[in-house]
């Protein structure tokens, strides 16, 4: 009996994936994922499978990976661009936000390569560009649902996005959340020079500057053993903030 209600979870899932695909198609075209990866080998050919079965154009910019991550993604339906050495994660969103604006993209979606995101809330995010005008649409984990992330790492993101809120100056339920959608004009004074994981904080500070228009979008997070590994600690974490906006107080680029 349990496998027979598994089969049709999995059917139902499928048809509801299969369908979303149909409806998609005329919004999200003109748009692309970009993904930036390092040593993601191991996960991110389904990541990439996923979004290119709800017909996405996907860019990775493999990082100076020391593992098949090119080869994986390549075979999985992206684009892969690669640095020859690990610049960080905000250089490689920057090196796949150039090569799609140049490709005439519309809409460009930053999507993280360990498999936390869903691809099925990037139709909201592009909607929220495109036919309600934002120049920014912001996933927000604590607007949606998150999976996995225990006691700790909750209040962790709670107390990072009441410290980044102070030092941005935008009143966000969630700073630092790797989906978004942003609009290609609006990409032009959200350039990252940041090359590490500070850039989610230049991205917040430059959108309070050039006074963009935003919109949090409820997006559901998976937090996976695989994916706790890869992510930051607390520590890494505050060092982050308090180093950018340090940068930023001693006259650095925003």
């Amino acid at each position: 009996m349990g496998a027979v209600k598994q089969t049709l979870s999995l059917a139902v899932e499928q048809h509801a994936r299969d369908r979303l695909a149909r409806e998609s198609e005329a919004q999200l075209h003109g748009m692309w994922v970009v993904i930036p990866a390092y040593n993601e080998g191991k996960m991110v050919g389904e990541v990439v499978a996923n979004l290119v079965t709800l017909g996405l154009q996907v860019v990775v910019v493999d990082d100076g990976s020391a593992d098949n991550t090119q080869a994986v993604a390549k075979s999985a339906g992206a684009i892969v661009l690669r640095h020859v050495t690990n610049r960080g994660q905000g250089a490689a969103l920057q090196t796949g936000i150039d090569f799609v604006l140049g490709q005439k993209a519309s809409v460009v979606v930053t999507f993280d390569a360990d498999g936390q995101h869903s691809a099925e809330d990037i139709p909201a995010l592009v909607a929220t560009v495109r036919d309600e005008g934002a120049d920014v649409a912001l996933g927000s984990r604590f607007l949606g649902k998150m999976h996995g992330a225990g006691l700790g790492r909750t209040i962790f993101l709670r107390l990072s996005t009441f410290v980044s809120n102070r030092l941005s100056g935008l009143p966000l339920t969630d700073s630092h959340c790797g989906i978004r959608a942003i609009s290609a004009s609006a990409l032009r004074d959200l350039r990252i020079t940041q090359d590490g994981m500070a850039h989610a904080s230049q991205l917040l500070y430059s959108i309070a500057r050039h006074r963009l228009s935003w919109k949090e979008v409820p997006v559901t997070i998976r937090y996976t053993e695989y994916s706790r590994a890869k992510g930051q600690n607390v520590t890494q974490s505050l060092r982050i903030l308090f180093d950018y906006f340090f940068h930023r107080s001693r006259g650095g680029q925003p």
